[in-house]
């Protein structure tokens, strides 16, 4: 399956500093990996409403939740360029993130397994130099990732206040040129991988003697 790359730009700025640093990254594809753009707050997307044990049935609304919801799927790689907004992802970005509880069981209760091995990747800049304080968006990401069984690319970082101060950020800009190219690995939980520790303790199996 050759790779598909969904980006989804989450900023309330038209053509921010994430958005920068991310098309900076994207530059670096090779010239046969499809790229789609989608500005999260230029499209029609109301507050999350959950359906999903709902007794009537939600009325119709003309939005584009399914356009996103074909983009993601028809995706190898879905990268969330968001801000960091009061130490997590913007409200945009959540409210999409928010809409995949929905797509787990409706229209689409496959939407789960068909996102299984796919790749989700982060993008964002803060005013922060501390890289630290950007866990909590980082956690959101990987734990979305690790639920869906996907695999996670990890979350460049970049520097930035003023419009396209991230150009000014040398070490962003570096890490961007081969942030794309390395490899993803399968997200886990962290008590996924204390449980794999405690099973080798034992010998391997799990069962113990």
């Amino acid at each position: 399956m050759s790779r598909s790359f969904l980006f989804l730009l989450g900023s309330a700025r038209v053509e921010g500093n994430t958005e920068l640093l991310a098309r900076a990254a994207a530059e670096q594809l090779p010239g046969d990996v499809e790229q789609r753009w989608l500005d999260l707050s230029q499209l029609r997307l109301p507050d999350f409403s959950d359906t999903r044990r709902a007794t009537d049935p939600a009325s119709p609304v003309e939005n584009d939740e399914e356009l996103l919801r074909q983009a993601t799927l028809a995706a190898t790689d879905v990268v969330i360029a968001s801000p960091l907004y009061w130490y997590s992802v913007s409200s945009s970005t959540k409210r999409y993130l928010d809409y995949w509880s929905n797509w787990l069981s409706a229209p689409d209760p496959g939407f789960r397994a068909r996102m299984a091995g796919r790749t989700l990747w982060g993008v964002t800049v803060m005013t922060h130099r501390e890289e630290i304080v950007a866990e909590p968006l980082i956690l959101t990401l990987h734990h979305t990732a690790a639920y869906m069984g996907m695999r996670f690319g990890g979350v460049l970082l970049g520097n930035g206040s003023r419009p396209g101060q991230v150009l000014d950020d040398e070490r962003a800009l570096t890490r961007a040129k081969t942030f794309f190219a390395q490899d993803a690995p399968p997200a886990r939980f962290p008590y996924e991988n204390d449980n794999e520790n405690v099973n080798a303790d034992k010998g391997g199996d799990g069962q113990g003697n």
